[in-house]
């Protein structure tokens, strides 16, 4: 449910809660919502989720906002495949932002939600300046029957898996390492819109994807595997950008698709899986430097995915 300034009105058995933004469900997040579960089990609670939308950052940041791992419509079913009963998403505005910490304790967790127990990573900061910490949340919990879970960050790769960290792989091509922390290969989805046909003209259609998101977090042409359109997915090349000297400077996904032999499926949702990193985005003096170039980005994504694993996208792992 998306809760605009309101709380959702209480109801059924009182909640373990986990508060955060769980931008991209890595295995970070994974680990914190097991604990959750297995506390709530043993409590009799049900296993809800607390978060944001947008963004607490993308509200103090509005011009320059981070680049965003997963939409909130691709984080609910992930959320969900990790026995999260119940998501409330509440929306981040300067009311909300202005909360002290102990407001957000006394109004939003206990009055508002009926929490009884709240699970955080063990660095949580919250409320106005984000001088709430889990020192504070502990101590005015307990006067209000609250129990708190504080989960230990996973640690993989020499340091502590974070959305932050995850951006910073992916901008950087290194999707192999991007995938062990979030515990699968990064996917984007969209839904399909009609283009400007070039790349149709050049003999190689593309399906255009609106990613719906202010900035992507990565960039460049990568091999790909695309679901979406059948029972299994299609093996692709895609093209992440602004599309120098043929785009209107939007940020736009294209991916072609090899061996469809389907009709148009405009306004499909298709979700684009990342396997490999193929080169920058570059700019093309004439279109059919261009499309050399995509004949060339087309038969090195054709090797790299055939020796790539063809594993489903089943979320994070069970494992930590």
């Amino acid at each position: 449910m998306i809760v605009r300034h309101s709380l959702p009105a209480r109801g059924g058995r009182p909640l373990a809660l986990a508060v955060g933004s769980f931008d991209g469900v890595h295995r970070g997040h994974a680990a914190l919502l097991r604990a959750l579960a297995t506390a709530a089990r043993n409590a009799g609670l049900e296993p809800a989720v607390l978060t944001f939308e947008p963004l607490p950052r993308e509200h103090f940041r509005p011009d320059e906002p981070p680049a965003r791992l997963t939409r909130l419509g691709e984080k609910l079913p992930r959320l969900a495949a990790l026995e999260v009963a119940r998501t409330v998403v509440l929306h981040f505005d300067h009311r909300l932002a202005a909360l002290t910490a102990e407001d957000f304790i006394d109004r939003i967790l206990v009055a508002g939600l009926g929490a009884r127990l709240v699970a955080v990573g063990e660095d949580f900061r919250f409320g106005r300046d984000r001088r709430g910490d889990l020192a504070l949340l502990r101590n005015r919990g307990a006067a209000h029957g609250l129990d708190l879970l504080p989960v230990p960050a996973v640690v993989a790769e020499g340091g502590r898996i974070s959305s932050s960290r995850i951006r910073a792989h992916l901008a950087a091509g290194e999707l192999e390492t991007a995938a062990r922390l979030l515990g699968r290969p990064y996917t984007l989805s969209g839904r399909v819109t009609p283009g400007l046909g070039l790349a149709r003209r050049l003999g190689w259609p593309t399906a255009n994807l609106a990613p719906g998101r202010r900035r992507l977090p990565l960039r460049g042409v990568f091999a790909v595997r695309v679901s979406g359109l059948g029972p299994n997915p299609y093996n692709g090349v895609a093209s992440l950008g602004v599309r120098p000297g043929f785009g209107d400077g939007r940020e736009l996904i294209e991916v072609h698709l090899f061996d469809y032999g389907g009709g148009p499926f405009y306004g499909r949702r298709l979700e684009v899986s990342f396997v490999a990193r193929l080169r920058d985005e570059w700019t093309f003096d004439t279109v059919d430097a261009l499309a050399r170039q995509i004949a060339r980005d087309v038969e090195k994504a054709r090797r790299l995915l055939a020796a790539a694993p063809s594993a489903p996208d089943g979320g994070p792992p069970p494992g930590g």
